[in-house]
């Protein structure tokens, strides 16, 4: 997303801001206990890192009744991060549904890059990286993996021997996820689950080693050295309205093997519009004959054609007009389902609708001719 989408949406940004109060309701009834918060460092991120299992514990059982026990339901702010998360969760498991699958386990990774405690107060930086497994219900023995990275500012504070979420911002990937009441999820449900596994084996080299940098450089890469971090050569433009554009042109350019020129360059800190800004990459692709049109529309007129594409093609996301997001394919699922990887906020090998599928949403399936 390019800087001007950021102003243009300013209210998402209360809803966001709102989300994680919500989060740690959920523990009063689960087995999992909050535990004390004290000033050293490892009860500290042992309590932190339960206020992240909670949350996802939350989205596998759909228990929102507790939710209301752990923060201020008496102030609006409260309210409205309970009624956001509780969108929150009907819609990943309302996605779930239209798939034909089952999240069978949620696991959030943290790192802690700021603590400040006090007597009655503490704030936090967190990155978390959460890999989402999910199996198809006519396919249980197959498991698949998906990786989200969000970036949160927490914060908590004792309120009558009790520590509650005050405030919590965080780059929410389901922000402009959608409502899937009004799709025909039954009859999507059923050709998807009728799908095969697909076979990539054949690629040429230049889309492997496009799958391979994504994963390296992704934020979330499995490869330790690598986690959480951005290939240093790059400047980072999340400050500057979204870095989304940047990577993409990165995995072409540096895996895929496509040459810079005037038009779609990056030089010591400096790029040109098609290479950090969303819509322009995409249109720059495919004036430029280095990318073609599988097919645009919403969700269910391309959902099929989604099938076509290959790792190293790409998908845009246009809302209201705009394209505001790109992400590179990089894999399928058991069904064959593609899977896209990108930044902002960072996904690993994700569904490429998932996050996305607002029924106001606009997919652009782009095959990438390499």
């Amino acid at each position: 997303m390019w800087i001007s989408k950021f102003k243009k949406n300013s209210s998402i940004f209360i809803g966001i801001i709102i989300i994680a109060l919500i989060c740690l309701c959920i523990n009063v009834c689960s087995e999992q206990k909050v535990l004390a918060l004290t000033d050293t460092d490892s009860e500290v991120k042992s309590y932190v890192e339960n206020i992240f299992s909670i949350k996802s514990k939350a989205i596998l059982t759909q228990d929102l009744d507790c939710l209301e026990h752990i923060y201020a339901t008496d102030t609006k702010l409260g309210q409205w991060a309970y009624e956001y998360e509780e969108k929150k969760v009907k819609y990943i498991n309302n996605w779930a549904q239209k798939q034909g699958v089952k999240f069978t386990d949620i696991t959030p990774k943290i790192l802690i890059t700021k603590c400040k405690v006090k007597k009655d107060k503490a704030s936090f930086f967190v990155l978390c990286d959460t890999e989402y497994k999910y199996i198809y219900l006519n396919e249980p023995q197959l498991v698949n993996n998906s990786r989200i990275g969000t970036s949160h500012s927490l914060q908590l504070t004792n309120k009558d021997g009790k520590w509650i979420i005050a405030k919590e911002w965080y780059t929410d990937p389901f922000a402009d996820s959608l409502s899937l009441e009004n799709i025909k999820a039954d009859d999507i449900k059923q050709y998807i689950t009728s799908q095969q596994a697909r076979d990539l084996s054949n690629i040429n080299e230049r889309r492997k080693n496009a799958m391979e940098y994504a994963e390296k450089y992704c934020g979330l890469s499995t490869i330790e050295e690598h986690e959480f971090k951005y290939n240093k050569k790059y400047k980072n433009f999340n400050c500057e309205g979204g870095d989304c554009a940047n990577f993409a042109s990165q995995v072409l350019h540096e895996g895929g093997k496509f040459k810079k020129n005037s038009a779609w360059n990056y030089e010591k800190g400096n790029a040109t519009a098609p290479w950090v800004n969303a819509g322009k990459f995409t249109y720059y692709m495919l004036n430029s004959g280095r990318a073609s049109v599988i097919s645009t529309g919403n969700y269910e007129k391309v959902y099929k054609a989604s099938y076509k594409l290959l790792p190293g093609d790409f998908v845009a996301y246009e809302k209201k007009g705009d394209i505001t997001h790109v992400s590179v394919v990089t894999g399928v699922d058991s069904k064959g389902y593609s899977l896209v990887t990108c930044h902002n906020t960072d996904r690993n090998n994700v569904p490429w609708d998932l996050g996305w599928s607002d029924k106001k949403m606009k997919f652009w399936l782009i095959r990438v001719n390499y």
